[in-house]
């Protein structure tokens, strides 16, 4: 029996991962068992992707019944019957080929983060790696409920709704759903196209439950499907400055050192770890921290922030992570991390950080209930876009139009960028191999030339001849000296630019999903005023949904203006010190060269 299917209605894909399907066109179903309203398969133009269950009919016919007079090619044997769900049109015995029915469903990957977000909805959960495990005295089990072990072994990644299983994704089956959600489709997806559906008046969901914009909640904010309240210390302000929007600044602005890592034991020496101590300045007071705490903060804040650029951490590494080269290495790049992090007018004020800097590393009581206060925030996902309070008033609207293009020619910059800072990146590496390994090497082999010349020349036996052997001896020594300093040169300027690159990287991997809010919102008032236009629309809800993609609008564009702000201080400041170091080491090779010149002027 083929596993096919037969598009009822036209569907256009508007994201990553998607197809587009034409009315009546065959594809080939990777697998008839859909997973939150979606299956998986390849068109009739070979794209391969997904697209919404209740857009098709699955066809249970042989394939070689499926042959039709040419002038009916188009039109299904028995005609459509839309009303009827996939569901019902399952065999009791029938199963699909053993290649169908093996093959996992590919779900889209989240680019700009080093692990998978937390679903729309759901909570983060820290990778398990094994560097720094996370098995000792500072946590405790999770709040969700251990895994079912049949999940677990099959989808280890994914979440069960209902807080059953932890996870990155959330997975349902059709009996676990609301009695509201059992009528042919999924809560959120929208009915196929239908008379009745046409004459509503209602802006159609995303069919993508993976999108971005619908997993950080900004499709229901927008949508005005979201309300609750929020207090004071949890409103994020932007303002209007002289470029613009911007954050409101840090009235109470700090810095944050990384100093002295030191190895650790614990379990009477049988674990090792290491910890940085940081000691913030609005405190003065030195704390603690190993590397499971800052991945800890990172994941609570990249699930709060879905508009704010969280900077990514080091990266992990299994062996070697008592290495001295390694830990310094961390320390810089934790260092980077930290200044970004006190930088940022909002992620400064989160209770989350403020706890990481301040709670004494030897409370661990007081450190697990900030901790779980943290993890029970509910201003996350849809609540989050309530936080923020935008400017108001004459001079305060914005130009839908305009935005868009800001946010294109960001978009545009990003891409440049990230393109040119993997080439510096690429270049720098190899500059630095070649300064470590390949110019030490030539240096030294001069250095061993004109040591060789030397003692050649000390066979010499003549009085007056000395002086000369000496020189040369001295020209040896000093090449091997430059040798040295083109060795140890990178570790002055090469690795802080590199380690600059690697930060921002990390931000440039971000802007792709918070741009992708910001259109997603866009995209819904564009939709709003055309069913305005069309009648099917009250004025003032599309006014409602224009307003709430403002605040989004608003909370983009002073990311954009942050990041831009950040990246001129960093850039100038690294740029200097590179140079500044580029000097220093040439008059350190002109220092010896001169040097070596002196000795034969007494010749």
């Amino acid at each position: 029996m083929a596993l096919r299917a037969r598009a009822l209605y036209d569907f256009r894909s508007e994201n990553p991962g998607e197809i587009s399907l034409q009315e009546h066109e065959v594809l080939s179903l990777c697998s008839e068992q859909d997973i939150e309203g979606w299956l998986e398969g390849v068109n009739s133009r070979g794209d391969r992707g997904l697209f919404p269950a209740s857009y098709v009919r699955v066809i249970r016919a042989p394939a070689t019944e499926l042959s039709l007079p040419t002038s009916y090619a188009n039109l299904p044997a028995g005609g459509f019957d839309p009303l009827v769900p996939i569901a019902a049109l399952k065999p009791t015995t029938q199963q699909a080929p053993p290649e169908a029915v093996t093959e996992p469903f590919s779900l889209p990957p989240t680019a700009g983060y080093p692990f998978p977000l937390a679903p729309y909805g759901g909570s983060y959960q820290p990778s398990q790696g094994s560097d720094d495990d996370w098995d000792d005295d500072w946590d405790e089990s999770s709040t969700v409920a251990d895994e079912l072990g049949a999940l677990s072994s099959s989808y280890p990644d994914y979440e069960v709704v209902g807080g059953r299983a932890s996870g990155h994704y959330c997975l349902s089956t059709w009996s676990e759903l609301p009695l509201s959600s059992r009528s042919g489709h999924l809560a959120g997806h929208p009915h196929p196209p239908s008379s009745s559906v046409k004459s509503s008046a209602t802006v159609s969901r995303n069919l993508n439950r993976f999108s971005t914009f619908v997993k950080s909640g900004g499709e229901a904010f927008v949508l005005g499907e979201t309300s609750g309240f929020v207090k004071d210390g949890d409103k994020l302000y932007v303002v209007l400055g002289p470029q613009g929007a911007e954050w409101q600044e840090n009235p109470y602005p700090f810095q944050c050192s990384i100093e002295d890592p030191t190895k650790q034991t614990k379990f009477k020496g049988m674990k090792s770890y290491i910890a940085y101590k940081l000691v913030p300045s609005h405190t003065g007071q030195q704390v603690y921290r190993r590397y499971k705490h800052f991945d800890w903060l990172y994941g609570r804040l990249a699930e709060k922030f879905p508009v704010i650029s969280v900077p990514h951490l080091p990266e992990k590494q299994a062996t070697g992570r008592f290495e001295e080269d390694f830990i310094s290495k961390r320390r810089k790049g934790l260092a980077w991390w930290m200044d970004h992090m006190c930088s940022h007018p909002m992620l400064a004020q989160c209770n989350a950080f403020q706890h990481f800097l301040t709670c004494p590393s030897t409370d661990e009581k007081a450190w697990k209930q900030g901790k779980r206060k943290a993890e029970k925030d509910e201003m996350v996902g849809a609540n989050f876009f309530l936080t923020i309070s935008v400017p108001t008033g004459p001079g305060a609207s914005l130009d839908l139009q305009e935005v868009e293009s800001q946010v294109d020619g960001f978009k545009a910059f990003t891409k440049k960028m990230d393109e040119s800072t993997l080439q510096l990146n690429h270049t720098a590496n190899e500059f630095a191999r070649k300064q470590v390994t390949g110019f030490k090497k030539e240096y030294q082999k001069v250095g061993h030339s004109f040591k060789g010349l030397s003692q050649a020349f000390e066979l010499d036996q003549q009085a007056f001849s000395a002086g000369l052997n000496q020189a040369i001896a001295f020209t040896a020594e000093a090449y091997d000296a430059i040798a040295d300093l083109f060795a140890d040169q990178p570790r002055q300027d090469l690795d802080a630019v590199m380690d600059l690159l690697a930060l921002y990287q990390g931000h440039l991997a971000n802007f792709p999903d918070i741009i992708h809010v910001q259109k997603g919102a866009l995209t819904k008032v564009k939709e709003s005023k055309r069913h305005v236009e069309e009648g099917k629309m009250e004025f003032e809800k599309a006014e409602g949904i224009q307003e709430r993609c403002n605040i989004i609008s608003f909370a983009t564009l002073a990311e954009i203006n942050h990041f831009h702000k950040i990246r001129v201080r960093d850039f100038k400041s690294q740029m200097q010190h590179f140079l500044q170091h580029q000097i220093l080491f040439f008059q350190k090779v002109t220092q010896k060269l001169e040097e070596a010149l002196h000795k034969y002027e007494s010749v």
